[in-house]
């Protein structure tokens, strides 16, 4: 830990306001090598652990600090101003097992409730081209879990379930159904069996279902209701009907039963839909009603700030530090991440350091990002090292690490390598392997062998031929490499094969024109999509049209977008603003009352976007008006 101490950059002191619940404020002096305390400020803490202590100097050496009130653990941030505009979102069933999981996070809660299932089977969200996949954390998902015997808790987590089958052999909304058929059989409803079900439910992502399957159980008096199931209920109430719903449901939870849980399953889902302002109310809500800080909280802040407000993750590590929490693995795979996408390489560096010297051992997915952010920072040597670090002396042994492995090198433009690496899964190909394997000769722009992977899935599999997750893939692949006629044609083939289109196929649809330079047929997928009231398109479907407006300076489109956006439930966030801004920046034209808007959606500038509004403001001052006045 020393060496993040003698390797940060001394910078601007930040200065982070204190309250404590029977002290007075205190102010706390950070440079990049010293903590400096006022006013007794840590003078009733217990001892500080020094893992803690050198991250906080790590961090506040590269980042001034912004107002956060910790002494009552309560949180007034500004969590609406995202750091350059990216909108990485988490995604993944229960927020609790720590998984890696794609970004740009969805909410369907729009959507009606009769078609639950529908709109939740296929994956929410896609990634930008070259996003890393972002951790997940989840642990609540013991409420599944911790039930079932040991001997049944292999590494398939997904063992077979005969009620599972039973559940997902009829059409969605007959889950009821084929419960009471269940029952009129005689067959057991035994909390293990239960369990294994709402797993594999869960596993697919099939959280209508799995919503069904727990309200019927409960309406029924099948099983006794504890903590976790509330939990449980609480998350997938969150994923299906949205964060209102959810929040209302706690009121329903008996009160013995209200537990630090079932609020920390209610903050992970409000960083999961990126509500910040209402993550941060939570959390109060927590310290409110004293339940301790856990790793897990502080993880999930750390999460939400990553996106939005990178300069509040030193007031998380102060908040660790002061009570007394240890970074965990998710921690620094969290920290690692983030200095790699703010492309800091040797900040980067230094946290893997760091965590190795407290005895955490990277795992493959913290080896797959730093692997990215050197190949994407254009240190391809170190990148490569790392590489064969994951793939070990024999890869067959390996074979969780092949999807990372196509897509990294990929990424470097290794072709033979990833030539090699798919030999290795080809006679016996997985279903992440495939799609991995689809993009990673995309971007390589081998459009044959991609195909010829996308044939082999469906010859494989026929699940496939009815989720548009797999055709999206190959859909991807064409977008990327501007065949329009190929897309459209495969766009086809899933209309006929029966598979439903849905929000993927219609960010691919949309980048495909946009790609081809058809922005108003991009924008009218959009807005046909939209209309249709199943599900709403992605927050990166409209920014895709959104930005190409604002390069053209086509004022009156972006505000139309603007406007959509909107209207579909993406409020308060950053990058519309800044594309809105930017069209009338292009178009050299003064924008009005732009300031009140963001304010309205408490919006916060940050240092780029205070340079955009500049340039449109109407009443700026100039050398010319200057004499004229």
């Amino acid at each position: 830990m020393w060496a993040l101490r003698r390797s940060s950059n001394p910078l601007k002191s930040g200065r982070i306001s204190l309250r404590f619940a029977h002290t007075a404020s205190a102010k706390l002096e950070t440079s990049s090598y010293y903590i400096k305390e006022k006013a007794g400020l840590f003078a009733s803490s217990e001892a500080i652990q020094e893992t803690c202590i050198s991250l906080l100097r790590f961090y506040h050496s590269r980042h001034a600090s912004s107002n956060i009130y910790i002494g009552r653990r309560a949180l007034s941030s500004k969590a609406g101003a995202e750091s350059k505009g990216e909108e990485d979102d988490l995604e993944d069933g229960f927020p609790e097992l720590e998984t890696p999981a794609s970004a740009e996070a969805n909410d369907y809660s729009s959507a009606g409730e009769e078609n639950e299932d529908e709109l939740l089977s296929e994956p929410e969200h896609p990634g930008d081209d070259e996003d890393v996949e972002e951790p997940v954390e989840n642990e609540l998902e013991l409420s599944e879990i911790e039930t079932i015997p040991d001997e049944k808790k292999t590494s398939k987590r997904g063992a077979y379930s005969e009620l599972f089958e039973a559940i997902v052999s009829g059409p969605g909304n007959s889950v009821h159904k084929a419960l009471e058929k269940w029952v009129e059989e005689g067959k057991e409803l035994r909390r293990e069996e239960i369990s294994l079900a709402m797993l594999n439910l869960r596993k697919r992502k099939m959280f209508g279902r799995a919503l069904q399957l727990s309200e019927w159980l409960q309406e029924n008096k099948k099983l006794d209701f504890n903590e976790r199931d509330y939990a449980a209920r609480l998350d997938l109430i969150a994923k299906v009907r949205g964060l209102q719903r959810a929040e209302n449901y706690i009121e329903m939870v008996p009160k013995s039963f209200r537990g630090e849980l079932i609020y920390r399953t209610l903050l992970a889902n409000c960083v999961f839909f990126n509500n910040g302002k209402k993550a941060e109310m939570v959390f109060n809500r927590m310290k409110d009603l004293e339940f301790p800080i856990t790793a897990f909280t502080c993880n999930q802040l750390l999460l939400l700030y990553k996106r939005h407000d990178r300069k509040k993750i030193a007031d998380v590590l102060l908040l660790m530090e002061k009570e007394n929490v240890k970074p965990t693995l998710f921690t620094y795979k969290t920290l690692i991440d983030t200095k790699g996408i703010s492309n800091d390489i040797a900040g980067m560096e230094q946290i893997v350091e760091a965590m190795k010297a407290e005895g955490i051992e990277p795992d493959l997915y913290t080896q797959f990002i730093v692997a990215k952010h050197y190949a994407s920072g254009g240190l391809a040597n170190k990148a490569e090292e790392v590489l064969k670090e994951m793939e070990g002396d024999d890869l067959t042994q390996k074979r969780w690490a092949c999807k990372y492995l196509l897509s990294l090198y990929s990424e470097l433009g290794k072709a033979d390598e990833v030539g090699r690496i798919w030999k290795v899964c080809e006679s016996n190909p997985r279903l992440d392997e495939c799609l991995a394997a689809i993009d990673a000769w995309g971007k390589l722009k081998k459009i044959e062998e991609a195909e010829a992977v996308f044939e082999e899935m469906l010859n494989v599999w026929t699940k496939p031929s009815s989720n548009s997750k797999y055709y999206s893939a190959l859909l991807k692949v064409y977008s990327r490499n501007k065949m329009v006629e190929k897309g459209k044609d495969l766009v086809k083939r899933m209309a006929d094969s029966g598979c439903r289109i849905g929000p993927l196929t219609w960010d691919s649809l949309v980048r495909l024109y946009v790609e081809a330079g058809e922005v108003e047929k991009a924008d009218s997928i959009l807005q046909k999509a939209a209309q249709q009231n199943l599900a709403k398109p992605l927050f990166v479907s409209y920014m895709t049209v959104m930005n190409q407006y604002a390069k053209k300076g086509d004022v009156h489109n972006a505000e139309k977008m603007f406007h959509r956006m909107r209207q579909a439930g993406y409020i308060s966030r950053l990058q519309p603003f800044q594309a809105l801004i930017q069209a009338y920046v292009n178009a050299k034209a003064p924008l009005y009352g732009i300031r009140e808007r963001m304010k309205a959606d408490n919006i916060f500038p940050n240092k780029s976007l205070v340079a955009q509004l500049a340039q449109v403001d109407p009443f700026k001052k100039t050398a010319v008006s200057d004499l004229l006045d």
